[in-house]
């Protein structure tokens, strides 16, 4: 459970409404609930009461959040005191995903908390960035980590767990695997990259005899390629904004891949503060959006 949560909660019982508590820090109403309903599971009952469109908060809701004011305010306070300045250059490298969608969040962050921290971001694969990192390029790289786990050699920081989903065109009516790669062609992830290979290898295992049409490495790409109507694919699920201005059927795999994003640094690295501050501004801008 991330201390963000309780804040979340706090704002809501604040302000009377979820998305009144969603426009106060940032986030989307989606985003706000998501985190309500992790609470909510971590605390084994349920803190609002949901009628229509209305949510109650229970008795539960507002004992906690009233308890958790004081030590969130003294938490702050002694935060924005303690904080030590946290200055100079670092550099980090993230995959295509995490520079559309979190890396913004994550160097407003910095800019907020670390005014004096520069950061250079580069685009790369994992398995490129992971070279550049041993090799002392980067400081730090936001990847998909292997299913090995990783070299000991480096310190692992999972930021979000992405499952694969079947994606069909929004038209389409087959209800599995097997009847809608006989309609349509396979859009192959390409498998030149860790989440490629991911999906290739749940291919393989479900559905051997498919071969690929056409081979792409980007899924945004493939979700634009798949909503046309030129075939199928099995991607990490889509974010919203692309998913939203091309639009897809998404269909839950059974025993299918799940992806771990991961923020890594060099072992000898862990302590060191700039390598901290870039790291929990990452875990920020996760967490605001809702993993």
């Amino acid at each position: 459970m991330k201390l963000v949560f309780l804040a979340t909660l706090d704002a809501i019982l604040r302000r009377g409404s979820f998305a009144a508590a969603a426009e106060e820090i940032g986030l989307t109403p989606s985003a706000v609930s998501l985190q309500v309903k992790r609470l909510e599971e971590h605390l084994g009952q349920p803190l609002f009461v949901r009628t229509g469109r209305v949510a109650q908060p229970t008795a539960v809701a507002r004992e906690l959040a009233q308890s958790l004011r004081d030590a969130l305010a003294a938490m702050e306070s002694l935060r924005v005191r303690s904080t030590p300045v946290v200055e100079g250059r670092i550099a980090v490298g993230t995959i295509r995903t995490v520079q559309s969608s979190t890396l913004p969040g994550a160097l407003m962050e910095v800019h907020r908390r670390y005014p004096k921290l520069s950061v250079r971001a580069v685009l790369g694969e994992s398995g490129a960035l992971m070279e550049q990192l041993k090799m002392g390029g980067l400081d730090a790289a936001v990847v998909i980590r292997p299913s090995t786990g990783g070299a000991s050699r480096f310190r692992w920081h999972p930021l979000a767990h992405e499952p694969f989903v079947l994606i069909a065109p929004l038209d389409s009516e087959e209800t599995n695997l097997a009847e809608l790669a006989r309609r349509y062609d396979w859009i192959q992830f390409d498998t030149a990259l860790v989440s490629g290979r991911l999906a290739a290898n749940h291919l393989r295992r479900v559905l051997p005899r498919v071969r690929g049409s056409v081979e792409v490495d980007s899924i945004d790409a493939i979700v634009a390629l798949v909503s046309a109507g030129m075939g199928i694919s099995v991607v990490p699920k889509p974010r919203h904004p692309i998913s939203s201005v091309h639009p897809v059927r998404e269909i839950t795999l059974k025993d299918g891949p799940v992806r771990e994003i991961a923020f890594v640094c060099r072992e000898l690295d862990a302590d060191n503060r700039r390598v901290i501050a870039l790291r929990e501004s990452f875990e920020h801008a996760y967490a605001a959006s809702g993993h």
